[in-house]
């Protein structure tokens, strides 16, 4: 039975911040950009939620170990403003910082979610959390309650997705087996909008809604049927650009397959 790799080890570590090696320079506009400030009053008030993740530089000579460090350049400039030692990290089993860049590069909703949560356990009061997060007092509380009777399993599928949160209130009409089925088909279609998951609130039987009462047809407006065949269009014209390439990008990958396994059995190389 084929053995199933971790991608990041099961445990964080703390890292000395001076034994992290960026993989990209963040220029001063970043630095002087709102999305900057953010992170760093963030950061300043809540502490650092997300922790960053790093992959172990192999050691050469002996010298001490460096982290190369796959995601979280902002994060990283922050606490160095903030003359901050260490930091919490995720230990990645491979050096997969493309792969988990191009994933990765943005606060989602349940980040943002889980970092207001962390923040009010720690005692800190709404009102400077809506100071930090640029939002007043209620849509902090809004934020706080964004999971509200939302499946785990959802949340686990979605974590690194950036939803409007509108999309969990939908969500909210569906029992837990339905909303894991809708996430996956959100997944499966690259679409994590209003619009789509409100076409599958349309298409969700009456035994799978939390309000069996209400009858999920007289709730879709004209505007709402266009936005979904909008959706619909969009999704085709998607799926027709991967059908037109994929012999092309099929042949280029056979050939590619081809080059390379004459490079490995040619000795002279």
């Amino acid at each position: 039975m084929t053995q199933v790799r971790m991608g990041f080890e099961a445990e964080t570590i703390r890292v000395p911040i001076q034994s992290i090696l960026p993989t990209r320079l963040v220029s001063q506009e970043v630095l002087q950009s709102v999305k900057y400030q953010a992170i760093l009053a963030s950061i300043r008030e809540l502490g650092i939620v997300e922790p960053l993740a790093v992959h172990p530089e192999k050691r050469i000579n002996g010298d001490a170990q460096h982290f190369i460090l796959l995601d979280g350049h902002l994060r990283l400039e922050a606490l160095k403003e903030l003359g901050d030692q260490e930091v919490v990290c995720l230990v990645s089993t491979d050096d997969e910082g493309f792969t988990y860049n191009r994933q990765i590069n943005r606060v989602s909703a349940i980040q943002e979610h889980k970092m207001i949560l962390a923040a009010i356990k720690k005692g800190v009061p709404a009102e400077r959390i809506a100071q930090v997060l640029n939002v007043n007092v209620d849509r902090t509380h809004e934020r706080q309650h964004l999971l509200d009777g939302i499946a785990p399993e959802v949340v686990e599928l979605l974590k690194d997705r950036m939803i409007g949160r509108q999309v969990f209130r939908v969500l909210r009409k569906m029992k837990p087996m339905r909303q894991i089925e809708a996430a996956e088909m959100m997944l499966s279609a690259n679409r994590f909008t209003q619009s789509y998951v409100d076409m599958i609130l349309v298409a969700t039987r009456s035994e799978q809604l939390i309000d069996k009462k209400k009858t999920k047809h007289t709730e879709v407006t004209p505007e709402d049927i266009a936005h979904m065949e909008l959706e619909m269009e969009k999704l085709h014209h998607d799926y027709q650009l991967v059908e037109e390439t994929l012999g092309e990008t099929m042949l280029v990958l056979v050939v590619a397959k081809g080059y390379i396994s004459r490079l490995i059995r040619n000795e002279a190389i």
